[in-house]
């Protein structure tokens, strides 16, 4: 286990190469990093005792795609979760001769070690035999977090009336590979700023604090206009209501010149060692993009302290 590390550094590049970052801090403090990386053709996992140690430390392949049929293509956003006594890998993937079939999809291992450990495939997330809409199109970016006794699955899946529309939903789990509500629309592309390029929202992320949720969001293509918006709902409301929800107006972290940080999002929380907040989040560094974004490999991971206001809310800011 690793337990070198360089210091922190925020807002700027971290990690390299390492799209949709996710860190899980287990519950005897140990550091777990996953992300895409650009070859979209594996799962890896770092694990360190500290948080800036897992800039160095050893990253294992732990999953492989398939050489066809599903789970053989475009392997994306891996989360790393820790359910019912158990290490959960949530992510999406495609397949080879339908590259964007992309479906979401979950991996278990029941072993202490997830890095050593043996890793099962439980097949495409599960829903309701009556639930005619989840995961019957495009569906990716699936996070999953708990909240009064409940868990629940968080997705951005594409309609597929016209020309495609990514939006978020929501819904309560039976299992961790197995859904027990039907979907609740969370928020779909309202705003200009969520439609640059494709209308989407997808990428979501949850912290709680002072009694509150706060649900974050990326939003429109993945270039430089690509930025976080934020959902806000109180603990003890019914989640599977979309009114308990309320979208902000404009992004709460977006692409900023003065920092040469572009197209900030797809997002997670952790905390360092004492306790404080810290967003995890990919971005570029420039603004001429060679190629399609989506296999331009130089998207980071980055880190940046989070800020609260007087009223109890995350403030995101490129502040050293």
């Amino acid at each position: 286990m690793s337990q070198e590390g360089n210091n922190l550094t925020f807002n700027k590049p971290w990690i390299l190469q390492r799209a949709d970052p996710y860190i899980y801090r287990h519950t005897d403090g140990t550091y777990y990093f996953t992300a895409s990386v650009p070859e979209y053709d594996r799962i890896v996992l770092r694990r360190s005792d500290t948080l800036a140690g897992l800039q160095t430390a050893q990253e294992t392949e732990v999953w492989h795609k398939h050489e066809s049929g599903v789970m053989s293509y475009h392997v994306w956003a891996p989360e790393l979760h820790y359910l019912d006594g158990a290490w959960y890998l949530y992510f999406a993937a495609g397949e080879k001769d339908n590259v964007w079939n992309i479906r979401p999809y979950v991996l278990e291992c029941r072993d202490e070690d997830p890095i050593t450990g043996s890793w099962t495939e439980k097949g495409m997330m599960g829903c309701l035999p009556e639930d005619e809409f989840s995961f019957r199109a495009f569906s990716l970016d699936a996070t999953v977090f708990e909240s009064g006794g409940r868990r629940y699955y968080v997705w951005a899946e594409k309609t597929s009336v016209g020309r495609q529309i990514s939006n978020l939903y929501i819904a309560e789990m039976e299992t961790p590979y197995q859904l027990k509500t039907q979907q609740v629309l969370l928020t779909t592309p309202d705003y200009d700023w969520e439609r640059v390029g494709f209308w989407v929202n997808e990428g979501p992320g949850v912290i709680k604090r002072n009694g509150k949720i706060f649900l974050t969001y990326s939003a429109s293509e993945t270039g430089i206009a690509y930025c976080m918006g934020m959902l806000t709902a109180d603990e003890g409301a019914d989640l599977l209501d979309p009114l308990s929800w309320k979208k902000e107006r404009y992004p709460v972290l977006s692409s900023d010149e003065s920092k040469g940080i572009y197209g900030p999002g797809h997002n997670n929380f952790t905390v360092d060692e004492e306790g404080n907040d810290i967003l995890v989040f990919h971005a570029r560094t420039e603004t001429e993009i060679v190629g399609d974004p989506l296999y331009n490999p130089n998207r980071h991971t980055m880190l940046m302290r989070i800020k609260w206001d007087e009223a109890g809310r995350p403030v995101f800011r490129f502040d050293d």
